[in-house]
């Protein structure tokens, strides 16, 4: 009985462990999902002219006066214009210099 009881302590805790890594864990893809954002804010996006990758090098979202930098494990940032996430080499329009 000993030895069934550990044996299943260990699958639980294994399957806790995989669960957090899983939900504590971010890719790009994330910061391309619009699931959660409402059709008027994705429809502000596009009109501000988001686009995933900047046309210029020296202008993007990481020094951009209104990007929010990812907080914690997050690899998406945000912006002050719009809801949802931002990818840090991304652009838009209302491109700002950092003061």
């Amino acid at each position: 009985m000993k030895i069934v009881s550990i044996s299943l302590l260990i699958t639980l805790s294994c399957k806790k462990t995989e669960k957090n890594e899983k939900s504590e864990s971010f890719t790009l893809r994330d910061c391309e999902d619009l699931s959660q954002v409402s059709p008027e804010e994705i429809k502000k996006r596009e009109s501000l002219g988001y686009t995933k990758e900047s046309p210029m090098p020296d202008k993007n979202c990481t020094n951009c006066n209104l990007y929010s930098p990812p907080s914690g494990a997050k690899i998406c940032g945000g912006c002050m214009l719009f809801k949802g996430p931002v990818l840090a080499e991304a652009y838009c329009t209302y491109w700002a210099p950092q003061i």
